[in-house]
């Protein structure tokens, strides 16, 4: 049986009909501890037994949970979630760029992938970014109105609601209408990040106007801010869909301003985007079953390898964050990394040794590679025979509801508020996703990710991510959803989440607060979060490893089901404004 039919014969996917009130049986109540996580008491999940919703804002939050209370399904609850972000977090979450969701059922796994990344406009060609000497043209590439693809947000959340869920469209995304157009408090992350990124917006005339007062100064913690032209854009995609978004009126603005500035997406480029459904990476760990995305993602491929890498090793015996377990993990993330260089692309236009990638006999063989006591110099790891970055402003949630279907939902604009470039009319920023080609095959993008002709820019192809919505499944149950913004740190985000519920036994909120390690094989440095003591540290230096202490790695919004029935939230301090809500039967 198909996903779709599995979710429609479910309670929860039911259509519902808003002409009668709703009465449940069992009252729903949400409850919240998001102020909880802030003020310190950071390793207590919030709990819930009739549905969850983890977000990076707590108005994104609220709304995912009121449908959720009125009887909606996680795919209404995500794509209520994911138009409201595009509102009240215009840094990240967005209409303008694209992403990745995975929808598992709660009694069947049959999980799909909605891949809705941006696409190279027709106009696109390999060598757009480079200078007459052969360089690459980085302004160009991340900064101007070539560096956008064509948007696949509005596409990817209209074809989860199509298929999977049950509102209609004008009810998923009335929310986000209303906070568009009656405005919200703007909260204190929002202030710093204008203040943070003002030289880049305010050289936009649009972006200019959207986001700043008539007199150039920034909303203040406390102020309304209202965004007219965006509550437009989003009336539009309610009242006709993707035409509404795809052809007319929005189609219309980006494309003459596009002609306006040298870009390239035209109409026809917005009226031939579709979104797809692929088939999931899949792979298993301790017997645990993983789901995540897979090619244009590179993200999934890489978590199930480093997990066929790491799996002969007693993970748990040696340690959460202990030095040996760092150093293992460390030296597989290099190795995964390196194949990342050679082999992942869109597969639409490469041919990507997907299933070797995967296999068990490939991580035997890699496995080979890996010195227990010192570390390989990863100019001594290439790529091996096979049988990009985003910002730390990509946004991911992940929400259950009460049949504990869920659904894991990661998407950006790439860097924070993306090119900068705001479309004038329309209220809403452009992506600057192209800088995610490898503009020059061999050459490092701006987070140090290397490329190879597979990810090589060409027309309508999707760039290469590392964006990973994950979930694991366990005796035929969804057990945990997870994923992170994080750049390049994506995948070792998510990774280490897992590892630390299936290996060490921490509960949800302890594995998304533990302190996180990085290595991306190039540059050959071990980064670290603080908290790691410095005994470690000293142990680690001792086996080679060469130590940056940065700042925090990824923002994980994670939700773990137990076979209790009951469901724990765990929104990551490391963002402020993240929140998670429980619904409860009583």
């Amino acid at each position: 049986m198909n996903l779709y039919s599995v979710l429609r014969r479910s309670r929860a996917f039911k259509p519902l009909s808003f002409a009668l009130p709703l009465i449940f049986a069992l009252p729903l109540v949400a409850h919240a501890n998001s102020s909880a996580i802030l003020e310190g008491d950071r390793a207590i999940p919030t709990l819930g037994n009739a549905g969850m919703v983890v977000t990076s804002h707590t108005l994104a939050t609220k709304a995912a949970i009121d449908v959720l209370r009125q009887g909606g399904n996680a795919v209404d609850a995500s794509v209520t979630a994911a138009f409201v972000l595009a509102v009240v977090q215009p840094r990240s979450g967005n209409i303008g760029g694209g992403g990745f969701m995975l929808v598992s059922p709660g009694d069947s796994d049959d999980v799909v992938a909605i891949d809705y990344r941006e696409k190279a406009p027709a106009a696109a060609s390999q060598n757009m970014f480079l200078t007459k000497e052969g360089t690459v043209d980085n302004q160009l590439s991340r900064f101007s109105h070539q560096s956008s693809g064509v948007p696949g947000t509005v596409a990817g959340l209209l074809l989860a609601l199509e298929s999977y869920g049950t509102l209609d469209r004008k009810q998923a995304i009335a929310p986000a209408i209303e906070l568009a157009t009656e405005g919200f408090i703007v909260p204190a992350r929002f202030t710093k990040g204008l203040e943070k990124r003002r030289e880049r917006l305010q050289k936009d005339p649009g972006s200019l106007a959207l986001f700043y007062k008539p007199d150039g100064s920034t909303y203040q913690p406390g102020d309304r801010f209202k965004q007219p032209e965006l509550a437009k854009t989003l009336q539009r995609i309610s009242d006709s869909g993707h035409e509404g978004f795809y052809q007319g009126e929005t189609a219309r603005l980006i494309a003459e301003q596009m002609a306006a500035n040298d870009g390239l997406i035209t109409e026809q480029d917005l009226a031939d985007y579709q979104a797809k459904i692929r088939v999931p990476a899949r792979g298993d760990y301790r017997g645990y079953q993983i789901y995540s995305m897979p090619p244009p993602s590179s993200g999934g491929t890489h978590i199930v390898q480093i997990l066929n890498l790491l799996e002969p090793y007693p993970i748990d015996d040696l340690g959460h964050n202990s030095a040996q377990t760092i150093h293992l993990m460390a030296e597989a993330m290099k190795l995964a990394y390196a194949d990342r260089a050679t082999y992942l692309g869109d597969s639409d236009f490469v041919e990507v040794p997907l299933k070797g990638l995967l296999s068990a006999d490939y991580a035997n063989e890699r496995r080979k590679l890996i010195n227990s006591s010192q570390t390989t110099p990863s100019a001594e790891i290439l790529s091996g025979d096979a049988p990009s970055y985003e910002s730390s402003e990509t946004t991911h949630f992940s929400i259950a509801d009460r049949d504990g279907n869920v659904v894991s939902n990661t998407y950006t604009l790439n860097f924070s508020y993306g090119s900068g470039i705001s479309v004038t009319g329309a209220g809403f920023l452009l992506n600057n996703q192209m800088d995610d080609f490898s503009a020059k095959p061999g050459e490092p993008n701006a987070y140090g990710l290397i490329g190879a002709e597979a990810n090589r820019i060409e027309a309508n192809k999707r760039m290469l991510s590392s964006m990973s919505p994950t979930i694991v499944r366990h005796q035929g149950k969804n057990l945990l959803v997870t994923g992170t913004p994080g750049g390049s740190r994506i995948i070792t985000t998510t990774l280490q989440v897992i590892m630390n519920v299936i290996d060490h036994g921490l509960n949800v909120q302890e594995a998304v607060n533990a302190p996180r390690i990085h290595h991306q094989w190039l540059p050959d440095k071990l980064r670290v979060e603080t908290g790691l003591s410095p005994d470690t540290l000293k142990l680690l230096r001792e086996k080679g490893h060469e130590i940056e202490i940065k700042a925090a790695m990824g923002a994980s919004q994670s939700i773990y089901l137990d076979d209790q029935g009951m469901m724990q939230g765990a929104a990551d301090p490391r963002r402020e404004t993240s929140s998670a809500m429980g619904l409860w039967r009583h």
